[in-house]
């Protein structure tokens, strides 16, 4: 048993060897860091027309995500507001109504914040179209 722990302690133990394989890891980190976004987009945005540049691959991408985000958050508001009221009413303890009643709060100002924050984009953004620089 001895044996075999100091040969798997003999060769990564040296600094030399110990640097060359930190560099090579941050090295392929590296690469596949960069090479992702490069290999992300096909020349076809979700409609089928073509892509301008990867600007245009990111925004739909962040589109596409922000709309999934939506509607998850919307459902689960709803199942879960479904839920607190369900926990208010048949409830027999006051303190326990009022925290179901501030859950309700809770979750419908974080549904409006989230939706909100798509809504604002949404409006903010065509006032600056004629603004890029690249």
């Amino acid at each position: 048993m001895k044996a075999l722990t100091t040969a798997n302690n003999g060769f990564l133990q040296k600094p030399a060897v110990k640097k060359a394989v930190r560099v090579l890891l941050c090295l392929c980190m590296l690469t596949a860091l960069f090479c992702l976004p490069v290999l992300a987009a096909d020349g076809t945005a979700s409609g089928g027309e073509a892509q301008t540049d990867i600007w245009q691959a990111g925004e739909d991408m962040i589109k596409d995500v922000y709309n999934h985000i939506a509607t998850i958050s919307t459902a689960l508001a709803a199942l879960m507001s479904a839920v607190a009221v369900i926990g208010a009413k048949m409830s027999n303890n006051q303190h326990k109504v009022d925290a179901a009643w501030d859950w309700l709060k809770r979750i419908w100002i974080a549904w409006a914040i989230i939706n909100g924050i798509g809504a604002f984009i949404a409006y903010v953004k065509p006032l600056f179209d004629g603004y890029t620089t690249f």
